[in-house]
């Protein structure tokens, strides 16, 4: 439970007078990232506090996850809050742009999308006012000291859910232990995704911490546009095309590697991580030997990779490549998130680095519903059969739809709606 008052620690109160200053700066940042093309033209005021929705009748539950991943991680949770309290509309807040345009084509019913404001006073004080939610629901890691004072502040109950702290990101926050016990303090209800992070929160100072697993496993499966998906899938006919998912540049060289070394090659859809990363990677694609076209600039598959270097597409590469190769697990990223191939039938493959995703994929890994690969084989293990392993892993994700009503009605009794 929280305190009344948990009261204000020298790390704190020093961060508070200093995010004071951050109206001074914040404009002029705002508009270089919208200039280089960070940020939507229509909505960056929304980081200033400044709404572009009108808030909905009745009670409200605010949401919060830092980027895509944890955004639409929150799909499931806010379906089985809907389903128990028909009253209830819901905000998201997010922080990056590619965040609220996939929300956009997934967005669940009596749910809307703002951007989280800047750390500073005036604008939390905007956002709160406007909003007035009866619940604030942090998902992962991401924090922000100004905000959650300033909720508490105001007698708004908090929760933290779907924790996720490696060793590494706990080494990087164990010098502020006393500002995270102060925040922790505040907080009413906090579950971790395993064990690990939850003693790595109980290091910090929070407590009461539950391991209620990881919200993604629980998340309905990505949206995809029957026209578009039509499309594809009639390109795509003959083709047998092979994925790599949220791809990043380590990634990328060792799948590019192993094609071009591939007699007869298959079709290499690549989706990058970043989809501002189409030319780029085209350009790799031909230091290695191989052609592409990029579905971006109007191309169709009719070379050896197809760049698919689009937003909010996934559902429509899921669906239509019966196996997978997750990105991020061949370097410094360590993973993304299994579960979305999962609930579509793609079988996952995925590299050594998991790390970001450890639980998750040994989960995956004891259904013998994943498989590690080496990056001589990427190859030849995209091409083969996996239909038995994806099968294991629609299974796991499908028992995983309606596990979180017991979370659910935890915070609903929070927001006083239970």
């Amino acid at each position: 439970m929280t305190t009344s008052d948990p009261g204000k620690g020298l790390a704190l109160q020093g961060y508070l007078a200093l995010s004071r200053g951050i109206p001074l700066l914040a404009p002029t940042l705002l508009n270089r990232r919208l200039a280089r093309g960070k940020e939507l033209p229509d909505r960056w005021r929304e980081k200033l506090g400044e709404p572009t929705l009108s808030r909905p009748d009745g009670p409200l539950i605010w949401l919060h996850a830092v980027g895509l991943g944890e955004t639409l991680a929150l799909r499931g949770l806010i379906a089985a809050l809907a389903e128990q309290a028909p009253a209830a509309q819901f905000l998201v807040t997010s922080t990056t742009r590619g965040s609220a345009e996939v929300l956009a084509q997934n967005l669940p019913p009596r749910t809307r999308h703002q951007f989280l404001p800047l750390d500073a006073p005036a604008y939390l004080n905007r956002f709160l006012d406007h909003w007035r939610p009866s619940l604030s629901i942090w998902a992962e890691q991401d924090l922000w000291p100004g905000a959650v004072t300033a909720t508490a502040a105001r007698g708004i109950p908090l929760a933290l859910v779907n924790a996720r702290m490696n060793a590494e990101a706990y080494a990087r926050r164990a010098r502020w232990k006393g500002l995270y016990a102060n925040l922790f303090a505040r907080f009413a209800l906090i579950t971790a995704q395993d064990e690990t992070t939850a003693r790595h929160l109980q290091a910090l100072g929070a407590k009461g911490v539950s391991v209620t697993g990881s919200l993604k496993a629980a998340a309905p499966p990505l949206t995809a546009d029957p026209a578009r998906l039509d499309e594809a899938r009639e390109v795509l006919t003959g083709l047998h095309p092979v994925l790599l998912a949220s791809s990043h540049p380590e990634d990328e060289f060792v799948t590019l590697s192993a094609l071009r070394a591939s007699h007869p090659r298959p079709l290499l859809l690549i989706a990058p991580r970043d989809p501002h990363r189409g030319a780029e990677i085209a350009a790799r694609v031909a230091e290695h030997g191989l052609t592409a076209t990029r579905r971006s600039a109007g191309q169709g598959p009719t070379a050896d990779v197809w760049i698919v270097d689009t937003f909010g597409e996934m559902g429509l590469w899921y669906r239509l490549c019966l196996t997978c190769l997750i990105g991020g697990t061949f370097g410094p990223t360590e993973g993304h998130n299994p579960w979305e191939p999962a609930a579509l039938g793609s079988a996952i493959l995925h590299g050594p680095r998991t790390a970001n995703f450890a639980a998750d994929f040994a989960a995956l890994h004891q259904a013998g519903a994943a498989q590690l690969v080496q990056p001589e084989a990427v190859i030849a293990a995209l091409t083969g059969d996996h239909s038995a392993m994806a099968a294991r892993a629609k299974a796991l994700s499908d028992a995983a739809q309606g596990a979180l009503d017991p979370l659910a009605t935890g915070l609903l009794k929070l927001a006083g709606l239970k």
